[in-house]
């Protein structure tokens, strides 16, 4: 059974940072890109980051690039997503997505597994 597990999520004040982790079993990892996606209360989910099966490629939405980094280790079956400098329009719940293909997309429809969510707040 595919399993996206995130973690690391919480609550942190305004300028600090957060790493978030997304544990993956019961599937090929390395033949997955993988992608970090937010929804925050009454507003559509939205991209955040996405990673390309090898690591070679990453991407990043403009509200977020410079601030998170998405990284990868095929090794652990692991990615993360490095955020520094949050600011409470960061607050949402954050998932973990998965996509058979060597290229990552920044497109919510396109994944193919979901992980359940982590939570972070970012209090001003």
């Amino acid at each position: 059974q595919v399993q996206l597990v995130e973690s690391g999520g919480g609550l942190v004040q305004a300028g600090g940072s957060l790493r978030l982790s997304c544990a993956a079993s019961g599937l090929t990892f390395s033949s997955y890109a993988m992608g970090w996606f937010r929804q925050a209360p009454g507003k559509e989910r939205e991209f955040v980051a996405a990673i390309s099966r090898s690591g070679d490629n990453t991407y990043y939405a403009d509200s977020v690039k410079g601030r998170f980094t998405i990284s990868r280790d095929n090794a652990k079956r692991m990615v993360y997503l490095q955020m520094n400098s949050l600011n409470p329009e960061d607050t949402a719940s954050y998932y973990c997505a998965a996509l058979l293909s060597a290229s990552a997309s920044t497109i919510s429809t396109t994944y193919d597994r979901w992980g359940r969510g982590t939570q972070v707040t970012v209090s001003s």
